[in-house]
């Protein structure tokens, strides 16, 4: 089977090419804001600065990825989202838009300049985690398991929609309160996720720990034990995150006052 055969007929005929200008322009978006601030940050001479204001006042691009995703959003809820090119060039420009929203995701959580601190972190999960819901729905996954069909080919009742969505946000509910955010958001998108998350121990610093695993007793024995048998995982992530996004440099700002 030829690519363009299969393009049209995974893409094309269920109309998702502007979701997948959405994936695009979200990944694209996102390592080229991420160069940017890194040539920025290593003060490359021929490289742009930071736009500032006349005042002097720093123009996070947080602002205009809120400018891309209301154009695009007015734009691919009008008649002209239905067409193409428009279709196309609005998906890719909100793709654009979440990528530097969520790039500064934690700046705007904690309404502080935290990009390079440790705290900064946060906007690298959140892009991760968007990007890949963008990549589940493009290949076809319903969100909390729903689907047009149930288990013999028939439409699936308004009571089996119901029941499915109201289980499988259970588990994404629990696993979150477990400490585990990757599983649990992928979960939303794939149930199985939200369902091992949701046997399996929660981490030790978590809500659900803190709630149901009295101390000294098995289970939260157990859990730490896995969680000092786990840390090799955020090491790996961690290098990662410092080979994409860059090192964190600045100690993580104080706590504003009340």
């Amino acid at each position: 089977m030829r690519i363009s055969e299969w393009y049209h007929r995974e893409i094309i005929d269920p109309g998702k090419q502007p979701l997948l200008f959405v994936f695009i322009g979200l990944l694209g978006a996102f390592l080229f804001i991420r160069i940017s601030v890194r040539m920025i940050r290593s003060e490359v001479s021929w490289w742009p600065k930071n736009v500032e204001s006349s005042g002097g006042l720093h123009i996070h691009h947080v602002v205009f990825g809120i400018v891309f995703m209301i154009i695009s959003g007015f734009g691919l809820a009008s008649p002209a989202g239905d067409n193409r090119p428009w279709g196309e060039i609005l998906g890719a420009l909100f793709g654009i838009g979440t990528a530097l929203v969520l790039d500064e995701f934690a700046l705007v959580l904690h309404l502080q300049d935290v990009y390079w601190s440790e705290e900064g972190r946060l906007s690298v999960d959140t892009v991760v985690l968007g990007a890949a819901a963008c990549g589940l729905l493009l290949v076809g996954a319903a969100p909390f398991g729903a689907d047009d069909t149930s288990t013999n080919g028939e439409p699936a009742s308004g009571w089996s929609y119901a029941v499915t969505i109201g289980f499988n946000a259970c588990l994404v509910l629990i696993t979150l309160s477990k400490g585990k955010a990757f599983t649990g958001l992928i979960g939303i998108m794939v149930p199985l996720f939200a369902l091992v998350g949701a046997i399996r121990l929660a981490r030790p610093d978590s809500p659900w720990a803190h709630r149901f695993y009295k101390d000294g007793s098995r289970k939260q024995r157990r859990a730490l034990a896995r969680g000092q048998r786990e840390g090799w995982r955020r090491n790996v992530r961690i290098k990662v995150y410092n080979a994409v996004a860059g090192r964190p440099s600045q100690p993580d700002p104080p706590a504003p006052s009340e």
